[in-house]
């Protein structure tokens, strides 16, 4: 088999046998960890293509894997936990991950969710992307225009650096404190109403029903993602 190499980090050995079944189906390649320090090891040797990964791990927490891993590598990482409080979501992805599902989840979700961060990935690797388009919308960023259905629309300076930075990191979960240290710097790391009303401003110009977005979602107590449509 020739499909993308997965490495599923988890302890609990029905859920690896289940994981590896499912994936295997679908023609990824698939190794198996049951603790950190091994996921750490088969991750450095193996080189997957992405890593799915528990949080509730014997030897180590996973938030400390993706710290480990974060230094030397930027391989998706998608958490699977039972933990489904707000604040373990935001711990995990300013750790490095790319997203996120709590258990139970859904096999298709979880497939689209692999999907995702593969394309993703595939784009951070090639060359660098000056114009990001989505559905009817185009983002120049060396021009600083964006356009939607052909049209220009007018964005005020911090509106597009917003746009900008979630366009650049398109299909993945960033958290509150991440955008708001990397667009306004980290005197503002406590302003996430200041950045609700931004977003709200970019679906107004954006969005076809702004209360309803298809580009600009929200991760409700966690953040926001830009959603690239093929």
């Amino acid at each position: 088999m020739s499909g993308p190499h997965i490495l599923v980090v988890d302890d609990e050995p029905q859920i690896l046998r289940a994981l590896r079944t499912i994936l295997l189906a679908h023609h990824y390649r698939v190794s198996v960890a049951r603790t950190g320090e091994e996921c750490l090891a088969l991750a450095a040797a193996e080189q997957p293509d992405i890593i799915i990964l528990d949080l509730g791990l014997p030897d180590m927490d996973g938030k400390t894997v993706c710290s480990r891993l974060r230094e030397w590598t930027q391989i998706p990482i998608i958490i699977l936990s039972v933990r489904n409080e707000e604040h373990e979501k935001v711990k995990a992805l300013d750790k490095g991950a790319d997203d996120y599902l709590v258990k139970p989840f859904g096999i298709e979700e979880l497939l689209a969710r692999i999907r995702v961060a593969l394309r993703h990935h595939a784009r951070s690797q090639g060359d660098h992307e000056t114009v990001i388009a989505s559905g009817d919308i185009a983002i120049d960023l060396a021009r600083h225009i964006v356009t939607r259905d052909g049209d220009e629309v007018k964005l005020t300076a911090t509106e597009f650096k917003l746009l900008a930075y979630l366009a650049s990191h398109a299909d993945r979960v960033l958290t509150h404190q991440n955008i708001l240290n990397n667009v306004w710097g980290p005197e503002y790391l406590n302003n996430v109403e200041y950045l609700r009303v931004f977003m709200s401003q970019l679906r107004k110009k954006l969005e076809t029903d702004p209360k309803l977005p298809r580009y600009l979602l929200s991760e409700p107590g966690v953040g926001y993602r830009f959603v690239t449509e093929d």
